[in-house]
């Protein structure tokens, strides 16, 4: 299995996810479609991890995982909407 998208870094705002990739594009999602995550803590937030060789991303505390290319997948199917 090939991995396309690989994560280098995560920032977040109140309104966006921002995953920036290895191959330099990013990522912005709205945080509204992660309810988890617009509960949790700056703190919580900030602590994440990269997995499944950086193609996926888990904050552990709060027992939340996301695919990097999902969230590609989804960024797309809203643009061509």
């Amino acid at each position: 299995m090939t991995i396309l998208a690989k994560g280098k870094s995560v920032h977040f705002d109140d309104r966006y996810l921002q995953v920036e990739l290895e191959d330099g594009r990013i990522i912005f999602t709205p945080m509204s479609w992660y309810k988890e995550l617009q509960q949790a803590t700056l703190n919580q937030l900030s602590n994440y991890q990269f997995i499944c060789q950086a193609s996926g991303i888990e904050w552990p505390e709060l027992d939340y995982h996301l695919s990097i290319e999902s969230m590609l997948a989804a960024d797309q199917k809203k643009t061509a909407a």
